[in-house]
């Protein structure tokens, strides 16, 4: 295997981690979560259903053509980004729906939000049109950061 394909690998491996592991730790105690005091901008649990898969399938994508691109800068550094990310994205799902610290959890969505910024900075650098495609989910984390603080405010 070339090492691009490695690049790919690893990338598709940590997006695909992400998701299976974020699933897990969300559908954790759901009478708990259905028992909190919402935001009043926060939007239908459907658009969350539509979001989630959307976001980790431009992850997906993105991460392809990225890996693969010739005109792709610092592939591992900006892998490495993601992956602290991500890290930080999981240990708020894990925080808020496992153990229920909110608080907490919402300084690491803070995290994961900021570095996701990066992480569409660090891409665009190199494929502008892929940096374009990772804002939705960037700016869909900057937004459940947003919530998760009036969570943490009104809970």
């Amino acid at each position: 295997m070339s090492a691009g394909w490695v690049d790919t690998v690893v990338w598709i491996a940590i997006v695909a981690v992400y998701a299976a592991l974020a699933s897990t730790w969300t559908a954790h105690d759901p009478g708990w979560y259905a028992g909190l005091a919402r935001p009043s901008f926060q939007p239908p649990d459907v658009v969350f259903g539509i979001m989630w898969p959307l976001n980790f399938l431009a992850l997906f994508a993105v991460g392809v053509w990225f890996t693969r691109s010739s005109a792709a800068e610092d592939v591992w550094p900006t892998m490495a980004v993601l992956a602290v990310s991500v890290v930080a994205a999981l240990a708020w799902a894990w925080l808020f729906y496992v153990p229920h610290r909110i608080g907490a959890a919402t300084v690491a969505l803070g995290v994961a939000a900021v570095l996701t910024w990066v992480l569409v900075a660090l891409v665009a650098r190199s494929l502008p049109w892929a940096g374009v495609l990772l804002v939705p989910y960037a700016a869909w984390l900057s937004i459940a950061t947003a919530l998760s603080v009036q969570y943490a405010r009104l809970n």
